[in-house]
């Protein structure tokens, strides 16, 4: 277990996730499945389509914010997916869930950074997918590229930066390694995300292949990289 500063707790809590219970833990990691009726209530969406979708936009959050603590402060959560705990709270006035992550499970990442990375993608991220199309239709890309946006802001402004931008680069090289990816999918999702470009040419661009549904939300409206916005 590691410390973790004001301003790395700060961080998280601005991508809604949080070190400390803000609210009843509705669902774990784990039994994402069963909790698709209830994502949807809170969410209000339409269908289950929209709510798995809306749903992975915030575990998004969760997953983007494994991999800038990675490259920021050389630290990760490496809890069970049991451990990985959802709640309903309000935001902007409109009711969402948000993440609990217990501090007992943040350790320094390992001498090699590519085990570390190849956790969080197959043993926190993919498995989730995987819960939400057991009970739903919704294509898989749409929810990876759910998680690829907020990846996609962070590593550009980590190469604008000269004090990261070397380990950033190892990093976002890891974060796309065809080894990796290939130990538990039959697609390089993040190779066809970003089809060969870098943060700096995609972020201001419509990079999603789909569309994840936010405008389907009240209260939400397309996002930036949505694929419809003409």
């Amino acid at each position: 277990m590691t410390i973790l500063s004001n301003d790395q707790i700060q961080q998280l809590n601005n991508y809604s996730v949080y070190t400390q219970a803000n609210g009843t833990t509705l669902f774990h990691g784990n039994n994402v499945a069963n909790a698709l009726p209830t994502i949807k209530l809170i969410s209000s969406a339409p269908n289950e389509t929209v709510a798995a979708s809306y749903f992975m936009r915030r575990v998004g959050m969760f997953i983007s914010m494994q991999f800038y603590m990675m490259t920021m402060y050389d630290e990760i959560w490496d809890g069970p997916l049991e451990q990985l705990q959802f709640f309903g709270t309000t935001e902007y006035g409109n009711k969402t869930i948000s993440t609990f992550i217990p501090l007992e499970y943040f350790r320094d990442v390992q001498e090699n950074r590519g085990v570390d990375i190849q956790l969080i993608w197959e043993l926190q991220c993919s498995p989730i997918i995987q819960q939400l199309r057991s009970v739903c239709s919704i294509s898989p890309l749409t929810l990876w590229e759910n998680v690829f946006g907020y990846l996609l802001w962070h590593y550009y402004m980590f190469f604008e930066n000269p004090v990261l931008e070397e380990k950033a680069r190892h990093d976002w090289y890891l974060l796309k390694d065809p080894s990796i990816w290939k130990a538990f999918s039959s697609k390089e999702y993040l190779q066809l995300y970003l089809k060969d470009q870098n943060p700096s040419e995609l972020i201001n661009t419509t990079v999603r292949t789909t569309c994840c549904f936010s405008m389907d939300i009240p209260g939400l409206q397309k996002c930036g990289f949505c694929p419809q916005i003409k």
